[in-house]
C-alpha cells in the first residue's frame, strides 16, 4: 500500500473540540464557535483563510435515542448542510484528502449481519433515527460522486457506538453510554435509584475514542483507497452489562432500576471489521473497562465544565 506521508500537509479538523475532534490528530481544530458550518458563506470563509490540504470531518448534530426521535427535522437539516458544504468547499479548494465520518446507524434495520461496507443502501434505517441516518447517507453518496466526476480520494469511516472524554454527557441528547455515566453520577450524588430506558437487552458495540483517533489518523496519512471502512472491534456488549461496569467503576450502591415502557431502539446491528484488520493486523483495541473508567475520570475531573 503506498503511503503519502512525504505529501506537506496542513489538517483541518471539524469537530475538533467534540469527542473524536478531540481524539485526532490535526493542525487547526474548528468548533462551533469558529462558524456554523451549515452556511455555505462561513465554511467558504475558513477553507480560504486556513488553505486546508487534509481534512478530518467530524463535525455534526448528534444524539441519542431520545433526541433522534424528538428532533428529525433539525438532525436532517443540520447534517445535511454541514456534509454538503464541507465536502464541496473541500472539493472547490482543491483538499487532497478527506474522511468524513458515518455511524452505524445508517445500515438497513432489516438486514443480514455482519453489517457491511457494501450494504448501507440496502434497505431504510430503523424508524428511531431515520432523519439522522439519511443526512448521513447522502454524504457517502456525495463523496463517490465526487470520485466519480472529479476523481476526488475523499473517504468515509463507519465507526460504532464512540464513547470517550470530550463526550457529550447530557442525558437527553447524549449517546447512551456517555448518557448511562451522568445518569449514575447525579443517582449516586442524590441518594436515588439508577434509572434506565428500555430492558438493558440490546446489544452494541463500542470504540474508544482514542482507538478511534488512532486509526482515523493512520487511515489519512496512509488509505489511498477510497471505500468506505468499518472501524469497530466487532465485540457486542449489552447495555445491562455496560451498566454493570459503570456501578462498579463508580462505586454506585443504590437500586438500579429499569422502564421497559421506554424504547430499546435497535435490538443489535453487530459489524464485519475485516477490512479494518486487513489494514491494521497488529491493532490492540482497548479493554471496555479500562476505556470506560478513563472515561469516568475524565468526567469526574472535569464534570462542571462538560457537555451536560
Amino acid at each position: 500500500m503506498k503511503s503519502v506521508n512525504h505529501v506537506p500537509k496542513t489538517i483541518l479538523v471539524t469537530g475538533g473540540k467534540g469527542l473524536v475532534g478531540s481524539a485526532v490528530t490535526g493542525d487547526i481544530k474548528l468548533s462551533s464557535d469558529d462558524g456554523d458550518l451549515r452556511i455555505p458563506s462561513t465554511v467558504n470563509h475558513l477553507f480560504k483563510f486556513h488553505k486546508p490540504t487534509h481534512i478530518i470531518h467530524c463535525a455534526g448534530r448528534v444524539g441519542g435515542v431520545l433526541g433522534n426521535i424528538n428532533r428529525k427535522g433539525e438532525f436532517f437539516y443540520d447534517n445535511i448542510m454541514i456534509n454538503t458544504n464541507v465536502i464541496e468547499c473541500a472539493r472547490r479548494y482543491g483538499v487532497k484528502r478527506l474522511v468524513s465520518f458515518l455511524s452505524t446507524c445508517i445500515f438497513p434495520d432489516d438486514m443480514r449481519y455482519p453489517l457491511t461496507e457494501d450494504s448501507i443502501h440496502n434497505g431504510p434505517p430503523h424508524s428511531s433515527n431515520n432523519a439522522y441516518a439519511y443526512a448521513k447517507r447522502m454524504s457517502e453518496v456525495q463523496i463517490r460522486a465526487y470520485k466519480e466526476q472529479y476523481d476526488l480520494d475523499y473517504l468515509c469511516v463507519i465507526p460504532t457506538n464512540v464513547f470517550g472524554p470530550c463526550d457529550n454527557f447530557n442525558l437527553s441528547t447524549g449517546h447512551v453510554l456517555p448518557s448511562l455515566i451522568h445518569k449514575c453520577y447525579i443517582a449516586k450524588k442524590c441518594n436515588t435509584d439508577f434509572n434506565i430506558w428500555g430492558t438493558g437487552q440490546p446489544l452494541r458495540e463500542f470504540i474508544y475514542s482514542k482507538d478511534l483517533g488512532k486509526i482515523t489518523d493512520w487511515l489519512l496519512q496512509n488509505y489511498t483507497q477510497c471505500d468506505s471502512v468499518i472501524i469497530s472491534p466487532s465485540q457486542e456488549i449489552s447495555i445491562k452489562d455496560v451498566v454493570d461496569i459503570i456501578v462498579r467503576q463508580m462505586s454506585f450502591t443504590g437500586k438500579v432500576s429499569w422502564d421497559n415502557t421506554k424504547p430499546d431502539g435497535q435490538y443489535r446491528k453487530p459489524s464485519n471489521n475485516t477490512k479494518l484488520k486487513q489494514l491494521l493486523p497488529g491493532f490492540k483495541f482497548t479493554p471496555i473497562q479500562e476505556a470506560i473508567g478513563e472515561t469516568i475520570e475524565w468526567f469526574n475531573t472535569n464534570y462542571p465544565k462538560i457537555r451536560k
